[in-house]
């Protein structure tokens, strides 16, 4: 049976040309970027090469700006919290939506004494800008905010956050992992002071990431034994992992202006299907803008967890919520900080697409979605004939 994946919040299948440039680049054997020899000064090009043109893709060309290579997103992130925070307390202001890398990053500092405070988000899942207003009338260390919602794909007000950040004197933080690689990125133009990604999320290698950090913002490093990467994030640079990174972000970039109406295409012809053939469907965070490839759906009146299963049985790759929290029962935290009903949070499933999903993939992996959902409800409706006691006609034959 074919496998339809519409699980690409998780990760991404590697892209062919991006395998190519991560083969090509193993084959050259390049030495240690650090070294003085000639070999090595070879490698420092390539890899400077890499990060320049990474840089310039994510619109981060002004003097001073740093994109420092990490091993994925949520390094990225502890990065950007620890390092941004520094050693002395202080208060610092997230999203209650984040990624768990950063929720579970600002709870450490919590517990070492940092005042953290957790802003709300709409019931349509939208950052509350009032509330990021008040809260930076009380001195302020950092603010992070998500970008692009890895679970339902709303995209938040970053542009006029960091406005406010701004005039309050405040570096802000922003998760864009999801955002990269499916919407155009100017880093210099958004304002933030530092912002991360992951190129498995834009079908490019595991295994790297990067930070990018404005000039002006003093981040201090984590890690401790190398000068690399001036000193914020030492230790050997994967020269190969690099160039593959680039090369995924360069053939983004060659579809930017098409890909993000062709995913949202599809999103919207799959969630149309869904709802024709359900229509107590409900789209969560639909009246929102979002990523043109993410869906949260819930099927109301039906198991989440139990949903999960049977489609994964039937071939179709989705997800309960974040990848990084996958192994937990518990329900969504993104949508319970909605406000949603039990009955919504408590059925809901995360579809995301990816630069390879055709229309073909949407149409077979709706109706294997509405079988398994039709196979489901015949199954609780036995179930349930079966557990009621005999009726007292019945009793009386």
């Amino acid at each position: 049976m074919r496998t339809s994946n519409l699980d690409h919040n998780a990760t991404t299948p590697l892209d062919p040309q991006v395998r190519e440039a991560l083969d090509a680049a193993a084959r050259a054997e390049y030495a240690n970027p650090a070294s003085q020899h000639a070999a090595g000064r070879r490698a420092r090009h390539v890899l400077e090469e890499a990060r320049e043109r990474i840089a310039g893709l994510l619109g981060a060309r002004q003097h001073g700006v740093r994109l420092l290579l990490t091993s994925g997103g949520t390094e990225a992130n502890n990065l950007a919290l620890f390092g941004l925070a520094g050693q002395s307390h202080g208060r610092m202001i997230v999203s209650a939506i984040e990624h768990p890398s950063v929720l579970e990053a600002a709870a450490r500092l919590e517990r070492r004494g940092w005042q953290v405070e957790r802003v709300g988000v709409s019931g349509d899942g939208v950052f509350d800008l009032d509330q990021l207003r008040a809260a930076l009338t009380t001195p302020t260390r950092l603010v992070s905010v998500m970008w692009g919602n890895n679970e339902t794909g709303v995209l938040q007000p970053i542009a006029e956050a960091a406005q406010l950040c701004r005039a309050a004197g405040v570096p802000l933080h922003t998760d864009a992992v999801q955002v990269v690689g499916k919407l155009p990125i100017d880093f210099d133009r958004l304002g933030v002071s530092a912002l991360s990604l992951a190129a498995h999320k834009f079908h490019g290698p595991r295994g790297v990431g990067a930070l990018v950090v404005d000039a002006a913002a003093p981040l201090e490093s984590l890690m401790w034994g190398g000068f690399q990467q001036q000193g914020l994030r030492p230790g050997t640079e994967s020269v190969e992992l690099a160039v593959a990174m680039c090369r995924a972000l360069e053939l983004w970039a060659a579809e930017a202006a098409a890909r993000p109406e062709r995913l949202a295409t599809l999103r919207d012809r799959f969630e149309s299907l869904l709802r024709a053939g359900r229509p107590g469907l409900v789209v969560n965070g639909s009246r929102a803008e979002r990523l043109p490839h993410t869906s949260n759906l819930s099927f109301v009146g039906l198991d989440r967890q139990e949903l999960f299963v049977a489609l994964d049985l039937a071939g179709v790759q989705c997800s309960t919520g974040s990848a990084c929290a996958s192994g937990s029962s518990e329900p969504s935290p993104v949508l319970q900080a909605m406000g949603l009903p039990e009955s919504v949070v408590g059925s809901a499933l995360r579809f995301s697409l990816g630069a390879g999903t055709t229309a073909a993939d949407i149409e077979e992996a709706a109706a294997r979605i509405l079988q398994v959902c039709n196979d489901l409800e015949k199954s609780k409706q036995s179930r349930k004939i079966v557990a009621e006691p005999p009726t007292r006609a019945a009793n009386s034959l």
